[in-house]
This record gives structure tokens, C-alpha cells and sequence, in this order.
């Protein structure tokens, strides 16, 4: 059976990103144990339930064509992962350089797909998309540098930026996806409904 979520994959991307970027500007660098940081708690813990049980189901069931399956679904298992485990550290008020450390293999992932999905020219849009995956790749890649030295305004600034700038790409590619899905999919019907 085909089914594409994609569409809600991308939304919820741009929806984490954006808040990791607003995390940076109004949450961090707080001490972990401060009361202001278990506001982030619900809202990382949202975005990152839905990236990884959608990553998962596209990872084990391969639901879209051929490796978008790769592109969107471990990604998606990575990034959730990471959101996830940050909800778990605020509400625990635990340091949050270790998940820095995992968000480097996980951006270097990112980089890597973003590079792959232009040189294949994947998706419609294949530059849009990889450099949606590549600014978000990096973003990663900086995580545990930017955990590691609070006092790097210049860093941080330059953190939100490229994460809102992945952010907007990656809603960008959503709401048009949406546009399309509504109409490339209105006459869709599930198998049992199909007339032989």
C-alpha cells in the first residue's frame, strides 16, 4: 500500500528546527537545572515523537519509492532521536553536550543525503532539498562546538540563522507539497474500495 507522509515529515523538520533556533536565542545558554528549561520540554518531545515514529514506519516498511525511504525516513529516526533525547535532558536537568556529540553523526548524515540528493537530482526540487538537508547537516555538525562554548555569541547567532534558513527551505517544500498532495492524491483510493 503507498502512502506518503512526507508532507508532515517536512512541516515537523521545520517545526524542530525552528525551535531549536528559538531555543538558542531565548533558553540556552540557562543552567540546565534552571525552571525556564522544562518549557522546551513538551515541544521538543512533540516534534521529536512524530520524526521518529514516522522515520521508523518509513524505515520498516519502505511506504514511498525507492530511497526516499533513506533520504527522509533515517533522517527523520536521527533528528527525532535527538528531540526527543532533549526533552528527555531538560525535564531531567541534564547536560545536553552528549546529544551535541550524537548531533554531529547525525549532521554529518544530513550533509552527506543533501550532497547525494543533488547529485542524483532526487525529489522536485533537488537543489532546494539538499541544501535544506546540508544547512541542517551543518547545523549538526556544530551542535557539540556551540554546547561546548557558551560564551560564543558569534556562533550561536550564526546557529539560529542557518537553522531558520533549513527551517523556512524545509517549509517552503512542505506547504508545496501539501499543494500538490491535495490534488495528485484526491482521487486516491484504498485497495478494498478499488472495483476489479
Amino acid at each position: 500500500m503507498f502512502i506518503d507522509y512526507i508532507t508532515l515529515m517536512l512541516l515537523n523538520l521545520a517545526a524542530g528546527l525552528t525551535l531549536l533556533a528559538a531555543y538558542l536565542h531565548f533558553g540556552w545558554p540557562a543552567a540546565v537545572t534552571d525552571l525556564n528549561q522544562k518549557r522546551w520540554v513538551v515541544s521538543f518531545g512533540i516534534a521529536g515523537s512524530i520524526a521518529l515514529v514516522t522515520g521508523l514506519h518509513m524505515c520498516f516498511t519502505w511506504p514511498v519509492i525507492g530511497s526516499f525511504n533513506i533520504a527522509f525516513g533515517e533522517t527523520s529516526v536521527l533528528f527525532g532521536v535527538l528531540l526527543v533525547g532533549a526533552s528527555l535532558s531538560l525535564a531531567m536537568g541534564w547536560d545536553l553536550l552528549p546529544l551535541g556529540i550524537y548531533g554531529f553523526f547525525a549532521g554529518l548524515t544530513a550533509l552527506v543525503i543533501g550532497l547525494r540528493i543533488i547529485n542524483l537530482g532526487l525529489t522536485r526540487s533537488p537543489l532546494v532539498a539538499g541544501i535544506g538537508f546540508i544547512l541542517t547537516g551543518i547545523g549538526g555538525l556544530c551542535a557539540a562546538p556551540m554546547l561546548a562554548s557558551k560564551s560564543n555569541r558569534l556562533l550561536r547567532t550564526a546557529g539560529i540563522f542557518l537553522l531558520l534558513a533549513a527551517a523556512l527551505i524545509f517549509t517552503f517544500i512542505g506547504i508545496s507539497s501539501y499543494w500538490s498532495h491535495l490534488e495528485s492524491f484526491s482521487d486516491w483510493k484504498p485497495l478494498p474500495m478499488r472495483s476489479p
